[in-house]
């Protein structure tokens, strides 16, 4: 009989060590592909508006692709986030060279190329559901090909409002007052 030695569980320093993103899920590190043009541009229209935002509010940050939300382990395994665009209204870490410590309060997810079809709306679903376990308070379902943006709130998950071109979005209650249009997010 052979005894099989299972890979040991990966921790936030070993996310800290990965090229790329990639998130920290049930003791694993999950890479995630690069992006192409339509989805990047989006995500960084979604970015853009939330800076100007942050700016004249003098409240909250907005960041681009690729930064880490570190959480406390929820029942998923899931123990942290990268969102395509996000807003957080919370402490900075002492070292800003290291991850925000809890989930952002809006975060933009924005479809690529694979993230279609039935196991990507599970997937979606399944990580919306983490990012309210963990206290986030909206979350974009971004669709660059239908363009439009489905926006979930923590407090009525089952209710997501559907904003299409012509429209003007928002993330209440996660980003009072900041509105942007659909038009401008895949400009």
């Amino acid at each position: 009989m052979m005894a099989t030695i299972g890979q040991a569980r990966a921790t936030l320093d070993d996310l800290y060590r990965t090229e790329g993103k990639a998130e920290l899920i049930g003791g694993r590190i999950v890479p995630y592909m690069a992006t192409g043009v339509r989805p990047s541009e989006t995500a960084g229209n979604i970015y853009v508006s939330l800076r100007v935002y942050t700016k004249q509010r003098g409240r909250g940050h907005a960041y681009t692709d690729n930064l880490g939300y570190a959480v406390p382990e929820l029942p998923s395994g899931r123990e942290s986030f990268s969102p395509d665009a996000s807003y957080y209204d919370g402490p900075l870490p002492a070292n800003l060279m290291r991850f925000i410590e809890g989930p952002p309060t809006f975060a933009a997810e924005v479809r690529s190329e694979n993230d279609y079809g039935l196991g990507a709306d599970t997937e979606y679903a399944a990580k919306r559901e983490d990012y309210f376990a963990a206290g986030t308070l909206a979350v974009w379902d971004v669709d660059p090909l239908a363009e439009t943006v489905t926006l979930y709130r923590a407090a009525a998950p089952a209710q997501p409002m559907v904003f299409r071109k012509g429209d003007t979005a928002d993330a209440e209650p996660a980003v009072p007052g900041w509105r942007i249009a659909v038009n401008d997010v895949f400009a």
